[in-house]
């Protein structure tokens, strides 16, 4: 079970460095026959449980798989994803099919206990009974660990979790998936995929103040935890419209796409916890299924040709300095990469966003993306270098590999750090 994570389709790896990781390459590859699947219902469950990316929200940095304990920063406090292990004590060892159900359709928890949505109840809801217990047969095929992950902390009344069934009434639709059969069976797929396994909508659909996803606005990308989840419909320069189908796929299934961008942050957590480990025929259908979404135009639309970049290094400037010395062994000053595809800038949203949001979080946080043939990794920058250094260099990039736009100040990059977990 996924809690709500912002997934950041097209952003750049500033800094990626390429490490071969012998442990790294013991990853169990993707599975691609699905009949291979269907004859364990764990291994089946284990395939489920990857699709929802699960293990994403339920560990916590160094904690053991599906213990939780890890922080969810809101605007009205912060919530801690709840151990899933099969432990009798402090996990959910004790719940039953109905319980189990009853929490991913309804948002209830053993006991009555309401939960909130950042855990994507809303989402899984339409996922059939059969699918939810296969997820539930892999859950407790697991080690139990007993863990007690810290109380939320979250402001009245929003602590007041007796209030959530007014919500539920409001925002959770409560049924399952039907196909639609005007459309194909591939196209059917991507759907439950894309809206309920993978709950894309809860990281790229911008929220009303209620917390209930703005679906006339349904994946035209928003910020959330100070990353951006970028555009996902079919505008042409908003979205990704103007990516192709081979595109879309090797994005999906290695974060990275030349021309397009490499995946980091929580999107490149989607990838190596999830979406690498999806068949073939389901990222198909995810493709398919994204390239019908409705065309929504959005602030922070980039041309679909990478830009051209002259290499040439700036004689002067303090952005140009910091990219000097931290950031052009890797990236290079003509945006290509030095070390690796994932370092290159050209066509990157992230270069080209105004507000350059994801700029600051990967200079401040870092990017990590640990795949079979390689570990993509860059280092923090944050704690290393002022909050006029850090809106410097973003405005540099922005200004030597993007549109120029960004007008970055010391005052944002403190926004910054206090949204980022």
């Amino acid at each position: 079970m996924k809690a709500a994570r912002m997934f950041r389709f097209g952003s750049a790896v500033l800094g990626a460095i390429s490490i071969v990781s012998p442990s790294v390459a013991q990853t169990p590859a993707r599975l691609d026959d699905p009949q291979a699947m269907v004859t364990d219902q764990v291994t089946r469950g284990e395939y489920l449980a990857r699709a929802g990316d699960c293990v994403a929200c339920h560990t916590k940095p160094g904690g053991a798989p599906y213990a939780g304990g890890l922080a969810f920063k809101l605007p009205f406090g912060t919530l801690y994803s709840r151990n899933i292990t099969p432990d009798i004590d402090t996990g959910i060892g004790a719940w039953s099919d109905e319980d189990f159900l009853r929490a991913m359709q309804k948002g209830v928890a053993k006991g009555g206990e309401h939960l909130y949505p950042a855990f994507p109840y809303t989402a899984y809801t339409k996922l059939s009974r059969d699918d939810i217990l296969t997820i539930k047969a892999y859950i407790f095929s697991l080690v139990p660990v007993r863990s007690v992950p810290p109380e939320n902390n979250l402001a009245f009344p929003f602590n007041q979790r007796w209030a959530m069934m007014f919500w539920n009434l409001l925002f959770n639709p409560d049924k399952r998936f039907e196909p639609d059969p005007a459309q194909s069976p591939e196209w059917n797929r991507g759907n439950y995929l894309v809206e309920a396994l993978e709950h894309c909508g809860e990281c790229h659909t911008p929220r009303r103040i209620t917390q209930n996803l703005n679906n006339s606005q349904k994946f035209a990308g928003t910020v959330t935890q100070g990353w951006m989840a970028y555009n996902i419909t079919s505008h042409l320069q908003s979205g990704i419209a103007g990516w192709t189908d081979a595109a879309l796929t090797t994005y999906l299934t290695t974060g990275h796409a030349e021309g397009h961008s490499s995946a980091s942050g929580p999107m490149a957590e989607a990838i190596v916890n999830s979406l690498r480990y999806l068949t073939s025929a389901d990222i198909r259908a995810i493709v398919v299924y994204l390239r019908s979404i409705a065309p929504i135009e959005t602030v922070g639309a980039i041309t679909q040709n990478p830009p051209a970049v002259s290499g040439a290094k700036p004689a002067a400037g303090l952005g140009a300095q910091v990219f000097a010395g931290n950031c052009a062994n890797c990236h290079d000053w003509n945006g290509k990469g030095a070390q690796t595809p994932y370092a290159s800038f050209l066509g990157s949203r992230t270069v080209n966003d105004p507000a350059a949001t994801n700029i600051m979080a990967i200079v401040l946080s870092g990017s990590k993306m640990p795949l079979p043939a390689e570990h993509v990794f860059m280092p923090p920058f944050g704690r290393g270098h002022s909050d006029d250094e850090i809106a410097a260099v973003a405005n540099f990039i922005n200004g030597h590999f993007g549109n120029g736009t960004a007008a970055l100040t010391a005052a944002d990059v403190v926004k910054a750090r206090k949204a980022l977990p």
